[in-house]
């Protein structure tokens, strides 16, 4: 077997990992798996028309996971070398057989493995295609057109431009052996204003995606970094009240990602989640529908498999505000008697985690326009601070910033405030949703609007 491992360079990396995953079996171990992840990135910050970082890099690393019936362990390395996998795999097999045992560990049922078919638009060479000094021009471009957009626009944190492109490798001794590729890039600015009083203010833009030619152009991004960072100039307190709070899409992801966490398996059987239970209830208001689908063609979080070898799929989280299914691999599918939504997601070692495919809250019928514009008085939120939120209890208070709705105008900024509920009402308290949704990574929500949230100011 090690003539294969030492003629590596010329061997592909699928064909590493079926090695690998042998020489496990004929080590003694009742099944394995072997992952390999190889990957490259260019990032670069240019700060007041100078490069601040300039980083380029590459990874290749191995990782296996065996089993000695309901004994597992794993180990990785970044060592190629025939002697290193060598030793990684030893290695694995000594400690799967003094580690305890675990009723509910163990690969997928066989049957279950296999990828999705077609081409679902995750790679794209093009992204490395500028050369160097160009991409370093991206970020110069976008931080010039920031800056350039206003006097007030003194300073900067930068502008950035960065690539990456990465390949996965899974084989299991059950018959899977899948690959796949992904790249991404992004421009982003941000920068910082000042006024008469000197008072500093910054905020960001950015866009991101899977090839060159779909990202914004350095100033479309540049010019909205500036708005949004001008907008935030003159902010006061406001008093504390209970008024409508609109969020802005960006920070509406994060509120859906409160659902995700407490839909992770993993927090489900641990009982530390407020969802707990709560299969086939109502969660949220007849307007809220999450979806989780790691299908989506070209989507931030799609792959044709997850990270234990089953097809990813089209998961519908909550229906019409009906909890319906919670997001689990086989291990904590197992645990709750349930089966998994191929949401594993995993690292080179260690046991499969919980991750998302594309997740997002079904858009609404109304712009965001429409949505301030019946507020007489309320809150549009465009930052959240600090992680405010107890997945246990429920209850939910960040810090915030963002503009004073007046008579469905957004009026002036507000900053120094919070705002606190708690999710198993906030839920509920969606009374409206914007037809806005947008991906600009693998959580989307559109902007949102809910009522009942205290805003606490002076």
């Amino acid at each position: 077997m090690t003539t294969t491992l030492e003629t590596q360079s010329t061997t592909d990396l699928k064909q590493i990992a079926s090695d690998v995953v042998t020489r496990a079996m004929q080590g003694g171990a009742s099944t394995a798996e072997c992952v390999i992840r190889e990957g490259d990135e260019f990032s670069t910050v240019v700060r007041l028309g100078q490069v601040e970082t300039l980083k380029e890099s590459g990874s290749k690393s191995i990782g296996v996971r065996v089993f000695f019936g309901k004994r597992a362990a794993s180990t990785y390395s970044s060592d190629f070398s025939p002697a290193g996998i060598e030793r990684m795999l030893n290695s694995a097999l000594e400690l799967a057989k003094i580690t305890s045992e675990d009723p509910y560990a163990g690969l997928p049922e066989p049957g279950s493995f296999g990828s999705l078919s077609g081409n679902l638009d995750l790679y794209h060479e093009d992204v490395y295609s500028l050369p160097g000094s160009e991409r370093i021009d991206h970020a110069r471009r976008a931080e010039k057109a920031a800056l350039e957009t206003d006097p007030r626009l003194k300073n900067s944190d930068g502008g950035s431009f960065d690539a990456a492109t990465g390949r996965k490798v899974l084989a299991n001794s059950l018959g899977f052996v899948g690959e796949y590729r992904r790249s991404y890039c992004s421009v982003a600015a941000v920068p910082i204003a000042q006024d008469e009083l000197g008072n500093m203010q910054r905020d960001y833009w950015f866009s991101v995606s899977r090839t060159l030619s779909k990202l914004e152009s350095p100033e479309q991004v540049g010019r909205e970094a500036a708005r949004r960072t001008i907008r935030r100039l003159g902010a006061r307190k406001v008093k504390t009240a209970k008024v409508p709070v609109v969020l802005d899409p960006l920070v509406a992801a994060s509120i859906i990602e409160h659902i995700f966490e407490g839909v992770n398996g993993d927090s489900v059987y641990r009982g530390a989640s407020f969802l707990a239970g709560k299969l086939g209830q109502k969660i949220a208001g007849d307007n809220v529908t999450v979806i989780d689908d790691g299908t989506i063609v070209g989507g931030f979080g799609t792959s044709p498999f997850d990270g234990e070898g089953i097809p990813t799929r089209r998961t519908v989280v909550v229906e019409n505000g009906v909890l319906k299914s919670y997001l689990l691999n086989t291990y904590t599918a197992r645990k709750l008697g349930l089966h998994t939504t191929a949401n594993a997601s995993r690292g080179l070692a260690g046991t499969p985690g919980i991750g998302l495919g594309n997740y997002f809250l079904q858009a609404g019928p109304k712009t965001p326009q429409q949505l301030i514009g019946d507020i007489k008085q309320g809150l549009y939120v465009t930052e959240f601070l600090g992680h405010g939120a107890n997945l246990v209890t429920g209850d939910y208070s960040r810090g915030a910033s963002g503009l004073w709705i007046e008579n469905g105008e957004l009026t002036y900024p507000v900053e120094e405030i919070t705002v606190a509920g708690n999710l198993k009402d906030m839920f509920f308290n969606i009374s409206e949703i914007g037809s806005d949704l947008e991906f600009r990574g693998s959580v989307a929500s559109p902007t949102i609007r809910l009522d009942g949230l205290m805003v606490g100011g002076e």
